[in-house]
Order: C-alpha cells, then sequence, then structure tokens
C-alpha cells in the first residue's frame, strides 16, 4: 500500500506541475523584468534535510555580506527533505509562485528536461549569462552549453568542471581478501564470490559477508550486467536502468533485462550467495546499516560508488580498523566498461516563476567562481568549520592561498591545497559542518582536498578509468516519454515484483523466474516503449549527422 501511495503521490505531483505551469501563460516575469539596482533576495532549492543548528546559517550571514556588496543580493536555502524527496520536489515547483529562484536539478536523477519542458524551468538567454554570470559563460565550452539546450534554447548551467566518480562497486577488505587467496585483491565478481565463501566459512557470530538490506536491490543487477557486457543505460527515461545502448553500438536501443544471458547468470550467482548465507535470510527485512558495521567488523562488504570510497569508507577504516586495506571492486571492472557520467547530472535551472533572474545568475556565478563565496558556501567559516593546509600539511591562511589565470581569466588554485576540520583539545570538531547540499556547481579549479581523503587512490583509480572510459552518448537527448508513459509504470510495477527476489537469489529456478520476469515485461508493453524509444533515437542521430 505504501508503494502505490508514494507512486500515486508522485503522479499528482506531475500532473500538478503540468497544470500549474499550463495555467500560467504569459504572467510569468521575464529577465528584463528583474531590476538589479534593486536589492533581491535569492531562494536556492536543494534536496537535503534542512540542519538544525545554526551553523550553515551563521555561514549565510558573512556570505550574503559579500553578495551584497557584488550581486546586490542575499542568498536563502530552501530545503526539499530526503523523505518523499521527489514528490515534494515536484509540488514545490508546480506552486510557481516565485518562493523559489535557482534549483538544484539533474537530468537522470531530478527530472531537469521534463521540467524544462513543461516550462518550471525558464530559457536562459545567452546574452544574460554572458552579462550576469561572465565567469560561467566563459567557463563552460560550446559544446557544453549546447548540452544544456532544449529544443535550441539554453535552460541548464551545468557542473561540468567537477572530476567526480559515482559510478558503482563493491567496497571491501583487503585483509581479509588476502586471508582467502586474493593476494592481488577483488577484481571479479568471481573473486568476490571467493572472498565470501572464505567470510562465510568463518562462522563468526553477530557477522554476515554482506549484511544487505533489500533497500538496495536495484544497484547490482546492472552491476553485474555492467561488469560481464558493454551496456551503457540511458539517463532520463526511467530510474530503473531498463533501457540502453551497447558500446558496440550506440545506435540501438537495448535492453539486458530482456535479452542477452548476463541476467540469467547473475540471478544464478545470486541464488548461490544466498544459500551460503552471504546476507540474512530475512534480508528485505533488514534495517542494518552496512557501514557503521563495516567500520566495526561486523560484515566484509559496503555497495556505493567510487567517490564514497576514497572520500569517506576508506579513510575511516585507516582509522577505525588499521590495516583493512579497503579495496574497491568497480562493476565494469572486468570488461573495461565505465562510462563518465553526463554534465547535467548536477545542473542549476532557474525557476520560470523568478522575479529575480538576473540577481540568480550573479549570485550563481559568485558561488561557482568567487574563490571567498566557493569557500564559505562548500566548508564553512574558516577557523569555525576548518582550516586551510598546503601541500606539505602546513597550516596557513585561507588569504595565502596563490592562484593563476587561464586563458579565460578564471582563476585556478596554483598548487596543492587541504582543509580540515577545527578540533579542540580533545580532538572534536568545535562546529558542525554546514549543510548546503551544492551538488551543481562543485569547481575543481577552486576545489580543497579533504585531509582525509584517500586521494592517492583516487588519482590511481582515476588514471585506470581513464584508460577505458567512453563519454556518455547522449547527454543532450530530451526523450519524450508522454507517450509511453502506461508500458513504463507497468514495467515499474514488474519491477518492483521480481527484481529484488533476482538480487537476492529468492527463487527456485533462476533460469525460469527470469524468463517469468521477461514474459511480465513483455506483457508491460516494453517492446512498443524500446520501439518508441528507438523512433526518437534515429530522429536524434539524423538530425545530428
Amino acid at each position: 500500500m505504501k508503494r502505490i501511495l508514494k507512486g500515486l503521490g508522485f503522479a499528482l505531483a506531475s500532473l500538478a506541475t503540468i497544470g500549474s505551469l499550463a495555467s500560467c501563460g504569459n504572467k510569468l516575469p521575464k529577465f528584463s523584468d528583474d531590476d538589479m539596482n534593486e536589492f533581491a533576495k535569492v531562494v536556492y532549492m536543494t534536496t537535503g534535510n534542512k540542519p538544525s543548528d545554526n551553523e550553515t546559517q551563521d555561514m549565510l550571514k558573512e556570505l550574503n555580506k559579500i553578495l551584497k556588496e557584488k550581486a546586490n543580493a542575499e542568498l536563502e536555502i530552501y530545503y526539499i527533505p530526503w523523505t518523499n524527496y521527489q514528490t515534494q520536489y515536484n509540488l514545490t515547483l508546480a506552486q510557481m509562485d516565485g518562493t523559489v529562484d535557482l534549483i538544484g536539478t539533474a537530468s537522470d536523477w531530478l527530472d531537469a528536461w521534463k521540467n524544462s519542458k513543461n516550462g518550471a524551468f525558464c530559457e536562459i538567454p545567452e546574452e544574460e549569462i554572458q552579462k550576469w554570470a561572465p565567469k560561467t559563460w566563459a567557463s563552460v565550452s560550446k559544446e557544453h552549453w549546447d548540452m544544456c539546450r532544449y529544443n535550441g534554447k539554453i535552460f541548464l548551467m551545468p557542473e561540468d568542471n567537477y572530476a567526480q566518480w559515482i559510478n558503482h562497486g563493491f567496497m571491501y577488505r583487503g585483509d581479509w581478501a588476502k586471508e582467502a587467496g586474493l593476494a592481488d585483491g577483488v577484481h571479479s565478481w568471481e573473486d568476490m564470490t571467493k572472498y565470501f565463501e572464505y567470510l562465510t566459512s568463518l562462522k563468526k557470530s553477530n557477522f554476515y559477508a554482506w549484511d544487505s538490506t533489500g533497500a538496495q536491490s536495484t544497484c547490482h543487477a546492472d552491476g553485474y550486467i555492467q561488469s560481464k557486457s558493454d551496456y551503457i543505460a540511458l539517463d532520463g527515461i526511467n530510474t530503473l536502468g531498463t533501457f540502453g545502448v551497447r558500446r558496440s553500438n550506440i545506435n540501438k536501443i537495448y535492453s539486458p533485462f530482456m535479452e542477452g544471458n548476463e541476467l540469467v547468470e547473475y540471478a544464478k550467482l545470486m541464488k548461490e550467495w544466498d544459500e551460503m548465507g552471504v546476507w540474512k535470510k530475512d534480508v528485505f527485512n533488514s534495517t542494518g546499516d552496512t557501514r557503521e558495521e563495516l567500520y566495526l567488523g561486523q560484515t566484509g562488504v559496503d555497495q556505493h560508488h567510487t567517490q564514497t570510497w576514497y572520500t569517506t569508507v576508506r579513510p575511516q577504516m585507516d582509522e577505525k580498523q588499521p590495516g583493512s586495506d579497503v579495496g574497491f571492486f568497480w562493476f565494469g571492472e572486468e570488461s573495461g566498461n565505465v562510462t563518465t557520467m553526463t554534465i547535467t547530472h548536477g545542473a542549476m535551472a532557474i525557476s520560470a516563476a523568478s522575479k529575480h533572474k538576473r540577481h540568480a545568475l550573479a549570485v550563481y556565478d559568485l558561488l561557482r567562481n568567487d574563490p571567498e563565496c566557493y569557500r564559505l558556501f562548500n566548508y564553512g567559516i574558516e577557523g569555525r568549520q576548518y582550516e586551510v593546509l598546503d601541500a606539505n600539511k602546513k597550516v596557513i591562511k585561507a588569504s595565502e592561498i596563490k592562484y593563476t589565470k587561464d586563458e579565460n581569466g578564471n582563476l585556478k588554485l596554483d598548487g596543492e591545497y587541504y582543509y580540515r576540520p577545527v578540533v579542540d583539545e580533545k580532538g572534536e570538531a568545535i562546529a558542525k559542518a554546514i549543510v548546503t547540499d551544492y551538488w551543481w556547481g562543485r569547481n575543481d579549479n577552486l576545489e580543497i582536498r579533504n585531509v582525509k581523503g584517500a586521494w592517492d587512490k583516487f588519482d590511481e583509480i582515476c588514471a585506470v578509468y581513464d584508460k577505458v572510459k567512453v563519454d556518455y552518448p547522449y547527454g543532450q537527448i530530451v526523450w519524450d516519454v508522454d507517450s509511453i508513459q502506461s508500458e513504463l509504470s507497468n514495467i515499474s510495477d514488474v519491477w518492483s515484483r521480481y527484481i529484488g527476489n533476482i538480487c537476492y537469489g529468492k527463487m527456485d529456478n533462476p533460469e525460469a523466474y527470469v524468463k517469468e520476469f521477461r514474459q511480465q515485461l513483455k506483457q508491460a508493453g516494453i517492446d512498443r516503449a524500446i520501439s518508441e524509444l528507438q523512433s526518437q533515437l534515429d530522429a536524434f542521430n539524423k538530425k545530428n549527422k
């Protein structure tokens, strides 16, 4: 019932958005209506839970002093809580009352193109960006601006200068892998099976090789398929990764959940893991914190993405479990199949109902490109939340950081710099971290590395990825799913009934169960969906020859 109500809530929110936007007509304010001589409050909307302390508000007081001087504006943050976040996000957009201005969005998980198409976001004229966000305009290439267009008009500002890898994989203990006979670590699903065989053989109490939860059931099926084939899931169709292309044929829509043998082999392996006792028998009711259990030595694996590994888990485990040597087996490693995510995975839009569009552009330009604003918004107040260290880990003042300028006049760090939390004599942080959830305009030119990050591991794995990666091929496609919305809903229903059992081996005959799953997908209309998507892909390729 909860799942049905949640889906109904999302559908109603979407309908409300469309209805509200359609009724707005020409009443929406234009860029030219925004008088930069008048002081304005710019409201930034982001996904995330509002902090209960005053640390972020105190940071904003300092930031707003700068924004008032440089943009004649102040900034306020509007948080969309993670509970039912997508429904609440769309409902807020549907209000269209001018209460929000800058909107964090994404093409692959926050319906950026759908909201652009439906009128929630405004077109951002090139001349307005050039005038009010000149640093951003200069730093984003023509090719990248073109990837932010819908019907030839710019609707998004991309986070295109921030190196991050959010491809998923297994984080495992290197010390235990060696004990399992894997001297070089885990580099395949077969290696992972051997690792699990060793851990389950230990018969430890209050210990599971992977104390997974049912909530993770949509992640590792894709991972196996990616590892054993050249599949690339396509963004902006549904959140299940059901549809994609192959690196060997990017012009043909393909679903490995309907074709190929990878899903069958995966289902067989998961049944083997289930019978081995890798996870709890009632895995779907498990509510354990896998990461915390890893820190405590109560489980041998955590599943998340590359960035989590080198920024959080590896440094935490080095501290809490010395010698654990946590490694990362990334999905796609066996086949060298990794894709750079689209630059609109994180992007900033401007509400079509905003009365302060020019102020919003000017504020965004400062948040993205001004060193002082960037440090405040990303790290907090110097001396309270953080302190700066140079390449030799010597504490310095932020004012001592040196910059150079590139050919477009954009500032860039000259050298290597780090930051760390300010602590008291007991080693406790003297202030909580700020919460801005700014995933829509980070900038490697100004990024300061957290001193606790496993940056040697990051640099190593980036070098590996760089050798085999391909760019996401279809960042410019705005998929029109209106005509197949019924099929996508039906596919989602089938998915929710079957995929969890496949992912956790809860079936008597894996081959027969996958066959049944595929028959149900066929009845749900997946063939028609593929045909419609193929038509759109053909039209895009023809237009862009």
